[in-house]
């Protein structure tokens, strides 16, 4: 496997929907590349400009969104990865709060 360096972060992405929502399959040519994917594997984190090592945002198994055609593309023993820079990241997907949690008006 790799390890990442400074603050970047293995990404395997998640496969793309091959159905339309109206139920019709669609081949390879019409599919939008994956921009969702799974934190395989991450650096040591980002220096700051102070010299400081910052934490990395992410962490091994977080499901990640980054942009269409962000990061490297990296194939090891036939699986296709993406190593990306934590900055380049746009969004981790969370688990959703239970209902009890979110605020409903009565």
């Amino acid at each position: 496997m790799l390890k990442p360096l400074g603050g970047r972060v293995l990404v395997k992405p998640l496969a793309s929907e091959a159905k339309s929502t109206g139920g019709i399959f669609l081949p390879d040519s019409a599919q939008k590349r994956p921009q969702e994917g799974k934190v395989i594997a991450v650096g040591d984190g980002k220096l700051s400009d102070c010299g400081k090592l910052e934490p990395m945002p992410v962490a091994v198994g977080d499901i990640v969104i980054y942009p269409e055609y962000g990061g490297t593309e990296v194939k090891l023993d036939n699986e296709e990865y993406l190593l990306i820079d934590c900055d380049s990241l746009l969004a981790v997907r969370t688990a959703d709060e239970p209902a009890a949690k979110k605020g409903k008006r009565k």
